[in-house]
Order: structure tokens, then C-alpha cells, then sequence
């Protein structure tokens, strides 16, 4: 994540020492757990790729017959008409691609609200490609320091790349995370290096006010504040808890003045029920995570229970909450204690949702992203899958991209989404493997010759190269495609799976 906080190029620790040391980390530290591991699997980079590299076509004009997507309710039936990277009402005069779409669902891209492994050269590079094959085209990395964001920019939002908003103000306090694992990283960091540099430090209002300029300097596309068990002001007192805190409410407040007086939003970190209510009095526009991922200093984790006025609060601000509920695993918390845990995450997202909270996706895995998320809120039940379809296709990348139309199949909507081989409606693992990937209206392959002629005038069902890439496409997957068996696409988009 920090740039000066990489292992040095030479140490080439195996795969297994590598994760067993990340895994020990994070149950010190959670905030700081996925810098600690973009420094530490830094060098797995020199291992082979699995797979090549998404390529896209060149953007084309195409017709979806007998089409059934997903209206962010339930699925619509008929035929869509692309032209010029967006969805049309008419047939375009000159069509590249037909596509016969019958017994296949169409869905709009994924989005991941919180995560860390896409900041920086490295990260792009290794866990990029990844979120294009699990479908997530949107997401937020939530603290990145500027100088190792600067050299990707011109490698994001592109045709086949994901489209990515970054925090790189990222503030806390004088004895805030992630101080504590800049300072012990390898090599260590200096404070002289880290404040006001790899992160803001702002201990009282007047602090805010005075530093808010280096904020305007840092090209962030959003500002985030860091709180950490602000309600516990013993753990202030206590060495081994130095730089591993936040900020305070007063501290929230003056960054949301100051933010939206500057047109920023602003994403809270909480850890505490008391850091939730915090954030939602201040006005903050999201909060990263539920509280009580983990219960850090061994209180109870029905002390992380949301207040049910408190709910009601952030429904009234519009206050968009990322879940975040899978990052618990990497604690590896016993059986008991996870069940508990998992009780109290059911109870918030029951009294969030009947409050009526804008719920967003994000999975805050380093390992992993919105995918991640979207199997493990199934798997607590508490959200119904139209419920899940809908925050992770249409509710978090329309937060994340306000002026953007995404996650829609009408005209003027950008042409970007997902063909899967079976209804999501019914089972979301039909997420985890899509037939084709359509990103404003180009296809996304692994196949060089694919891309290539995919832009050539072809409404032909049956091309020369389709044949080719539906052959290939059988190969790597060793019989288990099922694309030659619909008609999912006259242009074989099948070529995409792994």
C-alpha cells in the first residue's frame, strides 16, 4: 500500500511463510492488515501468471436477441441494441455482433466499496486481472498514499482495466493506525516520512483547518477518516495500542465541513458501535465497514450492536454503509466466537435494512474482492438474493460513480455487463463463472485472436474465428464450458472463462 513500506526486491519468502506471517499480523491489526500485505506478497509478482491478461475488442455495435436481464428486481425478456459504448432503443444501422442470448441471464458488472489491493503498480498488476474475471469493473481503494498512485492513473478506467476511485487523503490521529505498521514495516519508515506524507495527521479541529490544503493537493477522489475505538480513551494510555487508534468525532465533523465545502466525500473507518454513531452525527457520506468485525480489545461482540435510532439516523443523512462482513475470516476467530460475531453482523444488516440504510458492497479482503462479499452476506441470510444482486450490480457502483449511468440495460446506459450461464435469481454461484464480458459495449477475452476480430462486420452466427475461440475455449477448460451448448453468443464470448 505505502510505497517506502515494500520488502526489499531480494527477499523471496515462500508462498506458505508469506501468508502465515500476513495471517499473524492482522490479528494485531486489522486497518493495516492489507498494507502489511501488499508489502509482504510484493514479491510472489515474479511468480507466473495463471492465466493471460483480458484484452478488449474494439467497441462494437451490437443486437441481443430473446435477452432476459436483471432490472435490479426481477428479470426483463426482449432485445437490446448497443451502439457507441451505450445501450440504444433502436437497432443499429450497421450491427458487428448478433447474439442469441436464449437460457442465458444478463447482469450489469460488480462493485467492490472497500478494498486495498489495487493501490499501486504491483497490485494493478497482480489482483487486477482478477476482478475482471470474478465481473467487478468498479471499485474504491480506501487508503493509498499518493506517490504510489500517481504512476497507475493512466492504467485504470480503461477498456480492460477496472474503473477505480482512490482515497489518498487519508487521515488519522498522532497515535492512529497505520502508524504502528509504518513504523515497523521492512524497511522502517520514519515519521518524518509518514506525517503529512503517506498519511494526514489532524488531532483537533484547528489541525483539519490549518492541514486541509495538503488534502486539496493529493488528487484524492475521496477523503477518508480513520476512527478507532474512540469511546475507549484508556486505550490512549496504553503503549502498545500507540498508532493503532483514530481520530476523534470533533476531528469527523470538521473533515465533512470541509470536505463538502469542497465538493470530497468522505468514507469513515469505524471499529466501535460509538465510532458508527460518531461518523453518522458528523455527515460523513459512507462508512467503510459494520462494527465489530472483530472484537480487538476482547470485549463482547454484542458491544458492536447498532442502535436502532442510530440506523434511523444514517437512513435520514443518506449515508451509504459498506458491509464488509467476509474480512472477519482472516481473524480465524474459534467457532464459538465467530458464531457470536456473525449473530451480532446478521442483527446490524436486519436493523440497517428495515431502517432503510443504502447498503453497499465492499469486502475490505485482501485477498479477494466484492465477489467475496456478495457469497458470504448469502450465507448469513439475512439479505435476499434480488437484495444482493441489486447492492453489488446496481446500488454500490452508482455510489461509487454518481454521474455515471451504470447498472441499467435502457438507452443512454453504459453498455457494460455480464452473461451468465444460469439465472443468479435462483443460485448467485452462477455469478462466479460468466460466459462474457461486455464492458461499454467491447468484449473482454482472454484470446488474442478473438479481440482482434471481434470489431470485423460480422452478424454471421457461425465465423471462422468464432470456431477458433469456441475450440480454445474448450481446451482450457478441459470440457467443462457449457457455451457450446446455448447459442450465449454469435460471436462466442465463452472465450473469457478460465
Amino acid at each position: 500500500m505505502f510505497k517506502s513500506s515494500r520488502l526489499a526486491a531480494g527477499l523471496l519468502a515462500p508462498l506458505a511463510k508469506v501468508q502465515a506471517r500476513l495471517l499473524a499480523e492482522v490479528q494485531a491489526l486489522r486497518l493495516t492488515r492489507t498494507a502489511l500485505a501488499a508489502a509482504l506478497l510484493g514479491p510472489l509478482l515474479a511468480l507466473p501468471a495463471s492465466a493471460a491478461d483480458f484484452k478488449a475488442s474494439p467497441e462494437m455495435a451490437i443486437e441481443l436477441r430473446h435477452a432476459q436481464w436483471f432490472d435490479g428486481e426481477k428479470l426483463q425478456r426482449g432485445s437490446l441494441y448497443i451502439d457507441d459504448g451505450v445501450f440504444t432503443d433502436k437497432r443499429p444501422k450497421k450491427v458487428n455482433r448478433l447474439m442469441e442470448l436464449k437460457g442465458q441471464t444478463l447482469v450489469p458488472p460488480l462493485a467492490e466499496g472497500h478494498n486495498h489491493n489495487l493501490q499501486g503498480e504491483w497490485g494493478l498488476e497482480r489482483f487486477g486481472q482478477d476482478y475482471l474475471r470474478d465481473g467487478v469493473f468498479y471499485a474504491a481503494m480506501l487508503c493509498a498514499d499518493p506517490a504510489t498512485i500517481d504512476p497507475i492513473r493512466s492504467r485504470i478506467d480503461l477498456a480492460d482495466t477496472p474503473d477505480v476511485l482512490f482515497a489518498t487523503a487519508c487521515i488519522t490521529s498522532s497515535d492512529g493506525q497505520p502508524l504502528a505498521m509504518l513504523q515497523s514495516a521492512q524497511p522502517p519508515m520514519t515519521l518524518d516520512q509518514i506525517v503529512d506524507r503517506a498519511v494526514l495527521i489532524m488531532d483537533t479541529p484547528s489541525d483539519v483547518s490549518r492541514k486541509w490544503p495538503l488534502v486539496k493537493e493529493r488528487r484524492t477522489d475521496l477523503v477518508k477518516v480513520i476512527m478507532s475505538y474512540h469511546d475507549r480513551p484508556e486505550l490512549r494510555q496504553q503503549a502498545d495500542q500507540r498508532g493503532k487508534l483514530g481520530v476523534t468525532p470533533e476531528v469527523v465533523a470538521e473533515v465533512v465541513r470541509l470536505a463538502h465545502q469542497d465538493g470530497l466525500r468522505v468514507v469513515a473507518h469505524v471499529e466501535s458501535a460509538k465510532d458508527f454513531e460518531a461518523a453518522v452525527r458528523a455527515g460523513v457520506d459512507f462508512i467503510a465497514e459494520l462494527p465489530g468485525y472483530f472484537p480487538q480489545h476482547g470485549e463482547a461482540p454484542e458491544t458492536h450492536e447498532i442502535p436502532a435510532e442510530v440506523a434511523v439516523m444514517a437512513a435520514e443523512r443518506k449515508i451509504g454503509v459498506i458491509t464488509a462482513t467476509v474480512a472477519t475470516q482472516l481473524f480465524q476467530p474459534p467457532p464459538e466466537l465467530l458464531a457470536r460475531i456473525e449473530d451480532v453482523q446478521k442483527r446490524n444488516l436486519a436493523r440497517l435494512k428495515e431502517a432503510g440504510v443504502r447498503l453497499l458492497v465492499g469486502s475490505d479482503l485482501f485477498t479477494g474482492n466484492a465477489l467475496s462479499e456478495v457469497h458470504h452476506l448469502d450465507s448469513l441470510g439475512v439479505l435476499d438474493k434480488p437484495t444482493l444482486l441489486r447492492m453489488a450490480t446496481q446500488d454500490t457502483p452508482r455510489a461509487l460513480f454518481p454521474k455515471r449511468k451504470l447498472g441499467c440495460f435502457q438507452p443512454g446506459c453504459e453498455a457494460s455487463f455480464l452473461v451468465l450461464g444460469g439465472n443468479p435469481l435462483d443460485d448467485l454461484a452462477a455469478l462466479d463463472k460468466p460466459l462474457l464480458r461486455i464492458k461499454q459495449g467491447r468484449v473482454l477475452t482472454q484470446l488474442d485472436d478473438v479481440a482482434a476480430t471481434a470489431g470485423n462486420d460480422n452478424t454471421l452466427a457461425e465465423g471462422e474465428a468464432a470456431h477458433r475461440a469456441s475450440a480454445k475455449s474448450s481446451k482450457s477448460s478441459k470440457g467443462k464450458g457449457k457455451s457450446s451448448k446455448s447459442s450465449a453468443s454469435k460471436s462466442k464470448g465463452t472465450a473469457t472463462k478460465k
